[in-house]
C-alpha cells in the first residue's frame, strides 16, 4: 500500500487488548447506547465530575489533562500511574450508571460498549488533542465561544485558564507544555485556541486504526511505518511502546469476585454485606443468582471462588447455574464496564 509522494512500506501490528502500562496517557471516549444521552443536566455532569475527582485521590493513581462533556458522550485524557486504566474507568462508569438510572428511573445498559481507549505520544500530541477535545462544545454549537468556554465547567479548558477551580487536573503539567510561566502560558493556550477554530476537524485525533496511524507515520526519511491502532503517535512512538510492551507485563485487568458483587449488588440496591449474608430474600437469592451466572458464564471465574466470595457452599453454585435463575436478570448488567 502506497501513499501519494511517499515510498513506504508498512508494519502491521494486529488489533489487541488495551494498552495499559505505567506511565502511558490514553484519550479515552464512550458514548451513550444508541447514542442516547449520557448527562441529562448539570446535575448529572457534576457527579460524574465528582467521581472522577475521587478517583485522582491520592496523586498517585492517575492524572488527568483533558476532559469534556457532550450530551451523550466524552473525552478524558488520563495518565495512568498507579492504578490501571481499566480499573478506573470501571469504577467511574460503573458507579456513575447505577447513579445515573437510579436518578432517572430507568434500568439497562447506559452506554453503548466498551470505552475506546489510545494512547497518546504527549511530546508530540498531547497539545493538539487537548485542544481538539475541549473545541467540542463549541463546534456542536452547545456554548457560543472560547470566552464563553474559559468559564464553562465541563470542559478542562475553564479549569486550564484558571477560571473554576480544580484539585484533580493536572493544568500545570498541560501549561508547562506552552511556557515556564502559569500567565504566558494562558496567553499562548488562548491563542493556540483560536487558531484551532479556523482549522478542519481532526479525524485522527478520534481514533481510526489505520487511517489515523499513517496520517501520523507518514515521514520521508523512514521506509517503513510501524503502526497500531491504539496507538495515538508516530512511527517511533509506536515502536517505543511497543518495545516496552514486550519487556514489562501488562497489568491485569481481570475481574475479581468482589468487583462482579459489588456491581450486581448496586444494580439491585443492595450492599455487598447483604448480597453475601445468604438471606434468602427474593432481591438477594435474584442478585446472588445474577453473579454466578455472569461470574462463571461470561467471566469465567471458577465456581470455588465464587462461593467463597458469596459465603456459600460449591453445590449452591451449581444449584443455580442448573436451574439458570440467574440468566435473564444477567442481561441488566452491563458487563462492558467490568
Amino acid at each position: 500500500m502506497k501513499q501519494p509522494g511517499f515510498n513506504v512500506s508498512l508494519v502491521s501490528v494486529p488489533r489487541s487488548a488495551r494498552l495499559d502500562l505505567p506511565g502511558l496517557t490514553h484519550h479515552v471516549i464512550n458514548r451513550g447506547i444508541e447514542r442516547g444521552l449520557i448527562f441529562k443536566d448539570d446535575a448529572d455532569r457534576y457527579d460524574f465530575l465528582s467521581r472522577i475527582s475521587k478517583l485522582t485521590e491520592p496523586s498517585d493513581q492517575v492524572q488527568i489533562y483533558a476532559f469534556c462533556l457532550m450530551p451523550n458522550h466524552f473525552h478524558l485524557i488520563v495518565k495512568t500511574l498507579a492504578m490501571p486504566l481499566s480499573v478506573f474507568m470501571r469504577r467511574l462508569l460503573t458507579g456513575y450508571s447505577v447513579y445515573f438510572n437510579k436518578r432517572h428511573k430507568r434500568v439497562g445498559h447506559l452506554f453503548q460498549n466498551r470505552y475506546k481507549s489510545f494512547v497518546v505520544d504527549e511530546e508530540s500530541y498531547l497539545l493538539e488533542l487537548i485542544r481538539y477535545i475541549h473545541l467540542n462544545p463549541i463546534r456542536a454549537k452547545i456554548i457560543d465561544d472560547l470566552s464563553t468556554l474559559d468559564t464553562w465547567p465541563f470542559s478542562g479548558h475553564a479549569k486550564l485558564m484558571g477560571k473554576v477551580a480544580s484539585s484533580w487536573l493536572d493544568a500545570n503539567e498541560v501549561l508547562s507544555h506552552l511556557s515556564s510561566t502559569t500567565k504566558s502560558a494562558r496567553h499562548i493556550l488562548t491563542e493556540f485556541m483560536a487558531d484551532g477554530l479556523a482549522m478542519e476537524q481532526r479525524p485522527e485525533l478520534d481514533g481510526g486504526g489505520l487511517k489515523r496511524s499513517l496520517a501520523l507515520g507518514q515521514d520521508k526519511s523512514h521506509n517503513k511505518i510501524s503502526y497500531d491502532e491504539r496507538i495515538l503517535g508516530d512511527s517511533e512512538f509506536v515502536d517505543r511502546v511497543l518495545a516496552r510492551l514486550e519487556k514489562e507485563p501488562q497489568r491485569q485487568s481481570s475481574v475479581s469476585p468482589q468487583d462482579l458483587i459489588k456491581t450486581v449488588a448496586s444494580n439491585f440496591d443492595l450492599t455487598t454485606s447483604e448480597l453475601c449474608s445468604g438471606s434468602r430474600r427474593s432481591a438477594i437469592v435474584r442478585a446472588r443468582a445474577v453473579v454466578i451466572w455472569l461470574g462463571t458464564k461470561q467471566l469465567g471465574l471458577k465456581a470455588d471462588k465464587l462461593a467463597q466470595a458469596l459465603s456459600v457452599k460449591p453445590t449452591a453454585i451449581y444449584m443455580s447455574l442448573s436451574s439458570k435463575k440467574g440468566e435473564r436478570d444477567s442481561k441488566l448488567i452491563n458487563l462492558k464496564l467490568l
